[in-house]
């Protein structure tokens, strides 16, 4: 069988370790999963009466437009319904630009290391790939429009950044649109937003009427805790979106992930809650781990990525503490080796994790100091 040239140049997306793989791998009766960015308090009580409803439609087709969940995402934003486009998670929706946008003899440009679904989207479309360094963990934005050619369309900018966890804030991010060509369209991807506590973090709906090639992704699997109903959303310009429309799937999201993530997205009271318990956390976390020497980047999502002193082996870290029960991140498969990335987990699970962590760091430490 001869396949697409394309397909040679990437790898399958390697997800997190399952729960239930290691407990049958390694015979553990309890694991802790700090390796997906999950919220850890689940999800709303509202959401969990709307999918008890929604099981009496479960023959019925979901409506192909999302209606009502438009109307709730336009509702919450001061946006209207043909500025917003439903996706399967936000990696059909990255799809989607690439398909719409990418192909040989285009470019796009994107840091590293960032959110690997951008590349592969793009390398699957035939499109060059240009990637920028980070800078002291952050998307170097000089650089990137520096990167921009008459070839470019499509610029990618994860904010926050994972796997860093950095942001760029409003005024980079007006500055950088300014500059960029009208041809280009940029990608503000905020998976993380809702964990942000910045004051200065991007207003970026506020930008979408100056900037029609702005486009600013959403989703539902982060703080609203719905990552297996796979729902996420976009917001830009109608005549961007129309586009967007004729690439995506019918019925790209049940009946089960709209209802979900409407009575989601309305309850922010169940968000603020989440958001300010995931600071606390992190803020422990991050202080006991730096007290072991190691560098922390500093984080505005529910997850930590750790610079792991010189000598330190990621993968051997990884296989440690998996074989404590506890499943992280490891840095080599994401683009960043020598680091590790830990989620933000329940009080309990943090201190198991740190427990764990110290035990076997501290002897080393205590000889370096």
């Amino acid at each position: 069988m001869k396949v697409r040239s394309e397909l040679t140049q990437v790898q399958p997306y390697q997800p997190g370790k399952p729960m239930e793989e290691l407990r049958r791998e390694l015979g553990l009766s309890h694991v802790i999963k700090l390796a997906s960015n999950e919220n850890p308090y689940g999800c709303s009580d509202h959401v969990k009466r709307a999918l008890e409803a929604e099981i009496q439609m479960i023959s019925r087709y979901p409506d192909g437009a999302a209606y009502q969940l438009k109307q709730a995402i336009a509702e919450y934003y001061g946006v209207t319904m043909e500025e917003i486009i439903v996706g399967s998670g936000s990696d059909e929706l990255i799809g989607l630009v690439a398909r719409t946008f990418l192909q040989p003899g285009t470019a796009t440009v994107m840091a590293t290391p960032t959110f690997s679904q951008y590349k592969w989207n793009a390398t699957l479309q035939g499109a060059d790939v240009v990637e920028v360094s980070l800078k002291n963990g952050t998307h170097d934005l000089s650089a990137m429009l520096a990167a921009i050619t008459l070839e470019t369309r499509v610029i990618w900018i994860c904010n926050p950044n994972n796997p860093t966890g950095t942001y760029v804030n409003h005024q980079a991010v007006e500055q950088f649109l300014q500059q960029v060509p009208a041809h280009v369209l940029v990608v503000l991807d905020e998976a993380y937003a809702e964990y942000v506590t910045a004051e200065d973090y991007p207003e970026s709906a506020k930008l979408l009427a100056t900037y029609e090639n702005l486009l600013i992704l959403r989703t539902f699997s982060k703080i609203y805790g719905l990552a297996s109903l796979r729902v996420a959303y976009g917001i830009g310009s109608s005549s961007l979106l129309q586009w967007l429309e004729r690439v995506r799937e019918p019925f790209n999201t049940s009946r089960f992930a709209q209802a979900a993530a409407v009575e989601a997205i309305r309850d922010q009271v169940f968000v603020d809650r989440c958001r300010k318990v995931n600071k606390q956390e992190r803020d422990l976390l991050q202080a006991r781990l730096e007290a072991l020497k190691w560098r922390i980047y500093p984080s505005q999502t529910n997850f930590l990525l750790i610079q792991l002193s010189e000598g330190d082996d990621d993968l051997a870290w990884f296989d440690y503490l998996l074989h404590q029960g506890i499943i992280i991140r490891p840095g080599t498969p994401i683009q960043a080796p020598g680091t590790i990335r830990i989620s933000v987990g329940l009080p309990e699970e943090n201190q198991r994790v740190l427990q764990v962590i110290e035990q076997r760091r501290l002897p080393t430490s205590s000889k370096m100091e």
